[in-house]
């Protein structure tokens, strides 16, 4: 494999507050697995449900393949998240206290050819929270240019 497909959720450190962090499996079918290695997924508007005690990703927008015929899959579709039953009664534990959700963060490929996606356990954050994020990234911005200069 030459290139590493990596799409990550840019909004998520921005809207949230990211507490822990997890890697599971991704069931897709055939043409989103290809579209996916293309790199045609958006995490942007993702968020995750429990739905008879499994764990489900809703609004992944994965391209429909260009190649793909009649079998071709809905861009919106649920996905199914692949976790031990330990990891899903331990997160779905902790839903149910005030303000926690599971959020997206990133879909790659794995080693061994298998689409994982890295889920973390998020807090909403409040609107002076995100205007602490944008000034510390502007001051982090502008130390980094004035050390450049030198």
């Amino acid at each position: 494999m030459a290139e590493t497909i990596h799409i990550r959720n840019r909004r998520a450190s921005f809207d949230f507050h990211l507490m822990e962090n997890q890697v599971a499996g991704l069931q897709l079918t055939g043409t989103e697995i290809k579209s996916l290695r293309q790199g045609k997924a958006s995490l942007s508007d993702a968020f995750c449900i429990f739905r008879n005690d499994e764990l489900w990703v809703k609004n992944m927008h994965i391209t429909e393949y260009e190649k793909g015929t009649y079998s071709n899959h809905e861009p919106l579709r649920l996905r199914k998240l692949l976790l031990r039953k330990t990891e899903l009664n331990k997160l779905q534990k902790k839903i149910k206290e005030k303000g926690l959700t599971i959020i997206p963060v990133s879909v790659f490929i794995s080693e061994r050819g298998f689409a994982k996606m890295e889920i973390a356990l998020a807090k909403g954050k409040k609107t002076h929270d995100k205007r602490e994020s944008i000034k510390a990234k502007d001051s982090k911005r502008e130390l980094d240019r004035v050390m450049k200069k030198r």
